[in-house]
């Protein structure tokens, strides 16, 4: 949603990197590309004017010209403005202190009203509540019957009395709206659900019909929370809807639907600043697990190309399976062979947590790489899976039996071809090395950890600094002067050794205080 917006903005701070002290020109030239970045996003002119006269302000005052990187202050002021309009903290739903707590829909037709009702109704599930859908939309064909299959999906009951307009009755609908919610509402009160989500008609455009049919239902089930669903994807005219839906029906709440989408996002950044009211949640695809708590400062994060990597633990937590964590980390500490089973263990959890493309994007600099992640084929954890379950138990517990005719078989058991097998193979014993290194205790390639060249960090550091050996010279004569001059100095520096020092000698004949050891440590060798 906001990959144009965290292009410009990246690209603007990149201009700042390597100054020492940031001039008043260079304040106004950020401010000014900040500006046609926001504009450029669909931003509201008033809540770009407003945010750019905040971020100059600070940006020329002491707490820039006293750091000691302008160009992170800077960044730090820009992300803290942006969580400032967004919201500023996370906002949550208002539970009922007794009865169940009523939660109205409100916003314009093709919002994504229906479906969201659904995909909240499936949070609160999560979450530990009791939900139920009330179909108040009996104004557009269909809509009840949506709400009854979005239900359905959702395992949620879904309180429809009446099966509202037909394509033959548009004028004239079948039943009230207003007497649908408070039967509805008292429905839920008898059958003990403690969440009423009502599902109300929407129109085109805003009008006088619409907002008189939502305020009567709000008079009369009194809900906890009225919750304006809002079209990411709508531009510039997403604050005059916001405004005209919170006079109408004075909305505590926004959700932001189709904030996938491709548009530019200004919606986002406008509705909440202007309205005064929190966003609580946002859609962030067609499925009724694409759905998420509205976090201000996770959001600024990811528009700054920062990542959200809390977003991205939490979604782990709730889709990891513990038994098979717990089972892997005894393997671990066990160092037992990490094996192909084991491999499409864990690619069956990655699966779990959802889209791919949407993890990486929570990664920081994810923006770096956005054209290779959009290009990444989704599909390939099928194909990898297909490419182990075609091999036998004995193949994925010893892989190194697997030679030229079992790949060509595992090739056509799977459907690929055998390079795709070579290639995860090879894949896979990288990551088994890999495992047994962390087995042993270190990793390679970090710094200070064993099991790796130079244990300190400095092996490529030492090898490029080390001497050149001294090419052997092709006079057979000169050739065995140097050799024997070699040999010389490995007997002097022989002599030059301890006795015992370990190099030929017996262990036992080594005597610590013929080094210069710390007081006591001959102590810890035993001596």
């Amino acid at each position: 949603m906001f990959n144009s917006l965290s292009d410009r903005l990246t690209a603007t701070f990149k201009n700042l990197r390597g100054k020492g002290r940031l001039t008043e020109a260079d304040v106004d030239a950020t401010v000014r590309e900040i500006r046609r970045a926001l504009l450029d996003a669909d931003v509201a002119v008033p809540v770009v004017r407003e945010f750019t006269g905040r971020v100059r302000e600070r940006a020329l005052g002491a707490e820039v010209s006293g750091a000691l990187n302008p160009s992170q202050q800077i960044v730090k002021i820009v992300n803290e403005e942006l969580v400032e309009i967004l919201g500023g903290e996370t906002r949550r739903i208002r539970l009922a202190k007794s009865g169940p707590t009523i939660i109205m829909l409100a916003g314009l037709q093709g919002a994504g009203k229906t479906t969201l009702a659904g995909k909240l109704s499936k949070w609160l599930k999560a979450q530990g509540h009791s939900p139920m859908l009330v179909a108040c939309d009996l104004q557009r064909p269909n809509a009840v019957t949506q709400l009854q299959i979005v239900g359905q999906r959702a395992k949620v009951p879904v309180f429809a009395p009446h099966p509202g307009a037909t394509y033959t009755e548009l004028e004239h609908p079948a039943g009230d709206p207003v007497e649908v919610a408070r039967a509805g509402v008292e429905e839920a009160r008898q059958k003990l659900h403690d969440v009423v989500i009502v599902d109300t008609a929407g129109r085109l455009g805003v009008d006088a019909d619409m907002m008189e049919q939502a305020r009567q239902i709000r008079r009369a089930i009194v809900p906890n929370e009225v919750l304006f669903v809002i079209d990411s994807m709508i531009g510039q005219d997403a604050v005059n809807t916001a405004l005209a839906f919170d006079e109408g029906v004075n909305f505590t709440g926004i959700v932001l639907s189709k904030l996938d989408g491709d548009a530019r996002g200004g919606a986002a950044l406008s509705v909440a600043s202007v309205t005064g009211k929190p966003v609580m949640f946002a859609s962030t695809g067609e499925g009724l697990d694409d759905f998420e708590l509205f976090h201000p400062d996770r959001m600024a994060s990811r528009i700054l190309d920062m990542g959200d990597v809390l977003t991205l633990i939490e979604q782990a937590e709730k889709s990891w399976d513990k038994d098979e964590a717990a089972r892997m980390a005894k393997k671990f500490a066990d160092q037992e062979d990490f094996t192909l089973d084991d491999f499409l263990a864990q690619m069956q959890q990655i699966r779990n947590m959802g889209s791919m493309k949407k993890m990486l994007m929570m990664m920081p600099g994810a923006q770096n790489i956005r054209q290779q992640l959009e290009q990444f084929d989704e599909r390939e954890i099928d194909r990898v899976e297909a490419i182990v379950r075609s091999m036998t138990p004995h193949e994925r517990v010893a892989p190194k039996i697997i030679n030229g005719s079992r790949r060509a078989r595992i090739a056509r058991g799977s459907g690929v071809h055998v390079s795709e097998v070579n290639g995860l193979l090879e894949r896979f014993a990288q990551a088994q090395k890999m495992m047994k290194k962390m087995a042993q205790g270190g990793m390679p390639g970090m710094p200070g950890m064993p099991g790796m060249p130079g244990a300190g960090g400095g092996a490529r550091k030492n090898a490029k600094n080390a001497p050149k050996k001294k090419a052997k010279s092709g006079n057979p004569a000169k050739a065995a002067q140097e050799r024997k001059d070699a040999e010389a100095r490995r007997a002097n520096a022989a002599k030059a050794l301890p006795t015992g020092a370990a190099f030929g000698q017996q262990a036992g004949d080594f005597d610590p205080s013929q080094l210069n050891l710390p007081k006591g440590f001959d102590k810890f060798l035993g001596k």
